[in-house]
């Protein structure tokens, strides 16, 4: 039994400002526009609101686990946010674990924050136009890729069944909105897309990539009236 000081949610007032916090964040850089386009944000926001619900909520993976495990699952105090942590308790449940996990989460989340933001400013400042340098000469797609390490940092910190079961969904649902943008830029603007598109990986460049792919200098060209 597990005494009521152990029990560290309940929190939806955090876990509603959470939500709140990251959409904001999200669509500031990736606004959707056609059905196709809302209905993979509705993944990110099903996602985002399973997450921070048992996050700062209630913790209905914990309860899961310790409902089915009873004594078998390796925590003593597990309603409170350390213990409660499955990757923790996996680890040993020590301060050294948390630290890592909530250090390569925190990196991850960082570095797909990056991709977004650059992914953002060069679309922004191309005005309709067809880009292929900065991040897009690594990738086609690098807003997307900033989206999965954000969603994997996520599930890195916090995992639950509800993300682990719709990280995928949302993933497929992501691949197939590129797909469907890649035909559009194809009508667009011709041989030009579909010589970039063949010889640009879609998500991931090469891994000796990976540190340039991260830290190009995106140059904005600015327009004089």
């Amino acid at each position: 039994m597990h005494g009521a000081d152990e029990y560290a949610y309940g929190m939806w007032v955090v876990a509603a400002f959470n939500i709140g916090l990251f959409l904001f964040f999200i669509f500031s850089f990736l606004k959707p526009r056609g059905g196709q386009e809302w209905r993979s944000m509705g993944v990110v926001i099903a996602f985002l609101v399973a997450l921070f619900s048992e996050m700062y909520g209630f913790p209905l993976t914990i309860y899961l686990l310790t409902g089915w495990l009873g004594d078998a699952y390796p925590a003593l105090q597990p309603f409170n946010h350390k213990l409660g942590h499955l990757w923790v308790v996996v680890f040993g449940g020590s301060t050294l674990a948390w630290v890592v996990v909530m250090g390569l989460s925190l990196v991850l989340m960082l570095m797909g924050y990056t991709l977004l933001s650059k992914g953002w400013s060069q679309i922004h400042a191309a005005r309709g136009g067809l880009v292929t340098d900065g991040i897009y000469a690594y990738v086609r797609h690098p807003q997307y890729t900033g989206l999965f390490l954000l969603i994997v940092g996520f599930l890195v910190q916090w995992p639950t069944f509800l993300t682990v079961l719709m990280a995928p969904v949302m993933l497929y649902a992501y691949v197939h909105l590129a797909r469907v943008e890649e035909r559009r830029a194809e009508t667009e603007f011709g041989e030009e897309y579909i010589g970039y598109a063949r010889n640009t990986p879609a998500f991931f460049p090469p891994c000796k990539q990976w540190k340039a792919f991260l830290f190009v200098k995106v140059h904005e060209e600015s327009n004089r009236g």
